[in-house]
């Protein structure tokens, strides 16, 4: 079994690699991508640094890959960050140096397809960080979220415990990020209602590992990057969010059924189920029916566990993954999840 292991921090002044492992966004929508690059150097005084397909639209498996290489071999990068998501990168997997990049560690931030080289770093050992790309947390209209900032230059520039903090207020609603007027003003942001528990009768720690959960069941499908063995994830806090897809209850459960009867779900020591997104342009839900679609995913994951690992703690709403604030989570690192006291400390 491979321990990931926390790779070096980057200081400030450094170098911070800025790829698309998925999508080519960067090149249709430049306002958020520019904004979030702006920040990098203001508020975290790090030099981004773009390859030949950060910016481009329908790059090919092959030349994301050469990128991927480019940043983790060039020495005088001390971080990498995606830009954004997409939807293809299980088809850079197969493509991918395990050893180039086992030999140069990195910290690695992405999340929603990203899960892809999350799952490859987890497995070449190397501790990664969900969360915080370039044109969502960083490229945020206004402001970046400060329990996002803060998490990320946490992530970024420190070594030890962190404690998460529930939202007080969060988003799911966007805006036309091609419209200027987007970037003048605040997202829509709502009261938060805190984290619920369930099954909160013990402290647990372990590494965590999972990600955005329709990407988990490609990667199921594909078999790639999930262990033959499921004891090594024996005693791991498994980290699972949704996407602008808005999955049904129907899809939650079924994805949760078949981890169960690979014999997954009952390995780990927690689960911290992201806060689900609930509105996208495709389906703009009223809150009422925000509301009730995250009921139906709560539901779905709480009948799921039910059967496959049913004395499990889980918290919900945990703010990670595609709402906002975006906080960022080590994958592959400690995570503690104590419920008596209602407290999540990670290790960064």
């Amino acid at each position: 079994m491979i321990r990931p292991a926390y790779p070096p921090k980057p200081v400030p002044g450094d170098r911070i690699a800025v790829i698309s492992p998925s999508s080519g966004l960067p090149g249709l929508f430049p306002r958020p991508h520019e904004l979030g690059l702006k920040r990098l150097r203001k508020d975290f005084g790090l030099e981004p640094v773009e390859y030949p397909a950060t910016r481009k639209m329908g790059s090919t498996p092959r030349e994301r890959a050469d990128d991927i290489h480019a940043a983790f071999a060039d020495p005088e990068v001390k971080a990498v960050m995606a830009s954004i998501g997409g939807d293809d990168q299980i088809t850079v997997l197969p493509l991918l140096d395990r050893e180039l990049i086992r030999a140069n560690p990195k910290p690695f931030f992405g999340m929603s397809d990203n899960t892809n080289l999350l799952a490859h770093l987890y497995n070449t050992g190397i501790v990664g960080y969900h969360g915080a790309t370039v044109m969502t947390a960083l490229g945020r209209p206004g402001a970046m979220h400060p329990l996002t900032a803060d998490s990320l230059r946490a992530a970024l520039f420190t070594s030890g415990a962190y404690e998460l903090r529930p939202a007080e207020r969060w988003g799911d609603v966007n805006r036309d990020w091609a419209d200027p007027a987007t970037f003048e003003e605040e997202p829509e942001m709502r009261p938060g209602s805190g984290w619920t528990w369930a099954n909160a009768d013990r402290v647990v720690e372990g590494r965590s590992w999972g990600g955005c959960l329709e990407i988990l069941a490609w990667l199921l499908m594909a078999d790639r990057e999930i262990a033959r063995d499921p004891a090594q994830y024996d005693g791991g806090v498994l980290l699972l969010e949704t996407s602008e897809e808005l999955p049904s209850g129907a899809q939650v459960f079924c994805t949760l059924r078949n981890m169960g009867e690979r014999g997954l779900l009952g390995r780990f020591s927690a689960l911290l189920m992201g806060r689900p997104k609930t509105w996208s342009f495709e389906r703009p839900n009223t809150p009422d029916e925000g509301a009730r679609y995250a009921d139906e995913q709560r539901e779905a994951v709480l009948r799921a566990m039910q059967v496959y690992a049913p004395n499990t703690p889980i918290v919900f709403d945990v703010d990670f993954g595609h709402t906002d604030p975006q906080l960022v989570l080590p994958y592959g690192g400690l995570i503690r999840v104590d419920g008596p006291a209602r407290r999540i400390t990670v290790t960064y």
